[in-house]
């Protein structure tokens, strides 16, 4: 019989929210106890903080802060922090970038006194951002410190030997072990990289995974595409008129149940509600977004008193959507989000999964939006 249909032992995430509802938590919007988390470190005691000036959404968010240095990442700076790699030339004139990942064993706090045993790439969830322009040539040394197998498998166009899965190429990297992986960089677009060891579902899930934007390169397109290549383009000077950001939608299963009882936007729930997203009215805005999310078929965004124009997989100069304030993503499905809040009065404009349990454990924030 699924045990999906099943009561638990342990609590689900439903169970989150029932207790949520009726008050007897120690967080506003994420409960967390030694049952539900399976650690020593017991919550209960703690009263829920009074409601903060500009507060809304019926106190949604988490008492006390996450250790940011602890953790030795903030979300904040995982929103700008593109890794460019280390750049030469080869002798046939393309462009090298190269890269080094290292997967590790570390545990993280996802909420404030709310701890998960992660794998990771670089000590951090999600993993470096990798940014390049296409017919860039690729080189990434992977060195598997963790305790379990790993491999790296691209999102993109690449050799069957260079795929990143079990049997094929080097396969499953040991403890202990290296490999490059080097391909040329194709094509253009908003994608992802993550590790493809098995089971699949329990390595993705543990944090193993990062962004992989391919920027075109202008000197490819004409007309107006090559202007607005300019402006998706990291190295031109078009792309500062845009304020860019990544956003990686995640959850994690803290009891292991399979099914997930914290949602989040580069892994801190509600991390840019405590603190907004401050960005200004006058300049346009680019969202990477990608859903990594595990246990669930569906992620999403929604913005909150605007629209916005969407190029599905960032895999096309012209949006595949036009003026939505709502797309859904399958896991592994990716894209470009742009928008503008030029006339728009000054404040905080929440943004946030249009799945409401996701939304109640962790996926909202805001963006506070100032002028100039």
């Amino acid at each position: 019989m699924d045990n999906r249909n099943t009561r638990r032992q342990r609590f689900s995430r439903r169970d989150f929210l029932r207790t949520l509802l009726t008050g007897g938590v120690a967080f506003t919007g994420i409960a967390a106890s030694e049952t539900v988390f399976g650690t020593k470190r017991n919550f209960n005691n703690r009263q829920p903080a009074p409601k903060e000036h500009g507060e809304s959404h019926s106190n949604f968010g988490t008492v006390g802060e996450v250790d940011y240095q602890a953790n030795g990442f903030d979300p904040h700076e995982m929103l700008y922090d593109w890794d460019y790699g280390e750049i030469s030339t080869l002798p046939t004139g393309q462009t090298l970038r190269e890269y080094q990942i290292v997967a590790v064993d570390k545990e993280i706090e996802i909420a404030p006194g709310v701890y998960f045993p992660g794998w990771m790439y670089n000590g951090r969830i999600p993993g470096p951002s990798l940014r390049c322009t296409e017919g860039d040539r690729i080189r990434i040394e992977f060195v598997n410190a963790s305790a379990h197998p790993h491999t790296i498998h691209f999102h993109g166009i690449h050799a069957a030997s260079m795929d990143g899965v079990p049997g094929v190429g080097a396969g499953e990297i040991g403890t202990g072990e290296s490999t490059v992986y080097e391909f040329d960089a194709a094509p253009f677009g908003c994608h992802l990289y993550h590790c493809h060891a098995t089971p699949l579902k329990r390595h993705i899930h543990k944090g193993l995974y990062g962004a992989f934007i391919v920027d075109p390169d202008p000197k490819k397109y004409q007309g107006q595409k090559r202007e607005v290549a300019k402006t998706r383009n990291h190295a031109y000077q078009e792309n500062e008129q845009y304020n860019e950001m990544l956003m990686v939608m995640n959850g994690f299963d803290t009891n292991f149940d399979g099914g997930n009882e914290v949602y989040a936007v580069n892994s801190i729930a509600f991390g840019y509600m405590k603190k907004p997203i401050q960005i200004r009215a006058n300049q346009k805005q680019r969202i990477y977004l990608i859903n990594i999310t595990e246990f669930d078929p569906i992620n999403s965004i929604h913005i909150h008193a605007n629209f916005f124009d969407y190029y599905d997989h960032g895999t096309t100069l012209e949006p595949t959507l036009k003026i939505v304030d709502t797309i859904m993503q399958c896991q592994a499905q990716r894209g470009i989000v742009e928008f503008s809040f030029e006339g728009f009065e000054p404040g905080k404009y929440m943004f946030h999964a249009h799945q409401s349990e996701f939304a109640e454990l962790g996926w909202m924030g805001f963006f506070e939006v100032v002028d100039g």
